[in-house]
């Protein structure tokens, strides 16, 4: 009998229904604690809504972020300005290399390259 994996299922559960999750399910999920989130948010690397800690409510963009810059941390050992500047630039290029995707489709241009 195969069994799901139930922290799969929650996290496509999230992000089809777009759901936000609390700052401790967002701790659970990202194996952090709220000193981390709260550091984290005064970077702006996540952006929670609602006034007071105790209110805040994260994004399934805020936990794929948070996750991102868990990774980061753990495999590069940024600190939380270089988290913030990392994720920042890793944007930045993802958006440039989809405005140039979209540039190519509409715009086809052989590349230097493919004329040798």
């Amino acid at each position: 009998m195969s069994r799901k994996n139930p922290t799969l299922h929650l996290e496509t559960e999230l992000i089809e229904t777009r759901h936000t999750v609390t700052l401790r399910e967002l701790c659970i999920r990202c194996h952090t604690d709220a000193g981390f989130i709260e550091e984290m948010v005064s970077y702006g690397v996540i952006e929670p809504r609602g006034a007071a800690q105790q209110e805040w409510r994260f994004s399934v963009d805020d936990l794929l972020r948070l996750q991102r810059a868990r990774r980061l941390q753990r495999d590069l050992d940024l600190n939380s300005p270089g988290l913030a500047l990392a994720l920042d630039l890793l944007e930045e290029v993802n958006d440039l290399r989809r405005e140039l995707a979209e540039l190519e489709a509409t715009h086809p241009l052989r590349r230097a390259r493919d004329r040798s």
